[in-house]
């Protein structure tokens, strides 16, 4: 890539149109953003130490976690240096390197919300061959298999990228490299660029979204078959944390990489929303909404209180 470029380095411009707000900014993401590590961690913490915990659904939900406390740190922490004041440069390789993991962590953790789909499909469709079907095996290989996909994208994505030359302007009109914000500086036309990564994105982001609409088809029909009220209530209950957490992932993706209008300041809103926000409301939605979840820190809390006082 060193070989199509002549520039060094890129300068975030930050938020588009929020000039004099940056001290506001820095305190706001300053607290989200510790806040979405602790509330994943505990949530990692809880499935780890609590032995009925250890199936398929919280394996997951524990990945999940994972994936929340790593997406927000791709970007956030160069951010929060942006607004505080301090340089807004980036090398050319820290660009391209915060672009791969942006879409690595992203394209892995849709395919994640696919397989805790299917999952949920399993236990309440198939009941009785669940362990059968989600056995250790299955369940590894289905995360091996989107690390695999994620990777690729990734890969695609970031090679198609920065194969064109940048020899100009270096100013890029985000908070963080990403292709919408980079391929304009580039010093060739990048029309076709722009339709692979779109083509890419898109196809991922439908084909995910179609197995889980084909997952919650079955189980809408599945629960709707369920006589009693307390198991309909229960079924439903164990997926309505999922779907919420689905539509925060999804929208953004239609919103940012599939509308035929660029707009900075929604791009960039929207993108916040989902890079920092989500995964902070994700933990808590899970740990709110699930019984088994609050007991588990519950009981943390109360060790941790124990072993304080004594």
């Amino acid at each position: 890539m060193r070989n199509h470029t002549e520039l060094n380095e890129f300068i975030l411009l930050g938020i588009p149109q929020t000039e004099g707000l940056e001290t506001v900014l820095l305190v706001i993401f300053s607290f989200i953003y510790p806040l979405t590590l602790l509330g994943n961690f505990l949530i990692l913490l809880a499935i780890v130490s609590s032995s009925t915990l250890h199936t398929p659904m919280y394996f997951f939900l524990g990945l999940l976690s994972i994936m929340d406390m790593l997406f927000p740190s791709v970007l956030c922490p160069k951010m929060l240096v942006c607004f505080s004041g301090q340089s807004r440069a980036i090398s050319y390789k820290g660009c391209a390197v915060q672009l791969f993991f942006y879409h690595f962590l992203g394209s892995m953790e849709g395919c994640l919300y696919s397989v805790m789909a299917y999952d949920r499909f399993v236990a309440i469709c198939h009941p009785l061959r669940y362990k059968l079907i989600m056995r250790p095996g299955i369940c590894v290989g289905l995360v091996m298999a989107a690390w695999l996909v994620g990777c690729l994208q990734a890969t695609i994505l970031t090679s198609f990228t920065f194969q064109l030359p940048y020899c100009g302007p270096n100013q890029v009109d985000h908070f963080f490299c990403d292709i919408p914000a980079v391929l304009p500086l580039a010093c060739a036309d990048s029309s076709s660029v722009q339709g692979v990564a779109s083509t890419s994105i898109g196809f991922l982001a439908l084909t995910l979204w179609l197995s889980i609409c084909a997952s919650y088809t079955r189980i809408g029909i599945a629960i709707l078959r369920i006589h009693s009220a307390e198991g309909r209530q229960k079924s439903f209950s164990t997926c309505s944390a999922h779907l919420i957490a689905i539509l925060c992932a999804f929208g953004p993706i239609i919103i940012v990489y599939l509308h035929c209008t660029p707009n900075p300041l929604l791009d960039a809103t929207v993108q916040l929303l989902n890079n920092t926000v989500s995964p902070m409301l994700n933990s808590l939605i899970y740990s709110l909404r699930n019984k088994e979840v609050k007991s588990s820190l519950k009981r943390i809390c109360h060790n941790v209180v124990f072993t304080v006082l004594q």
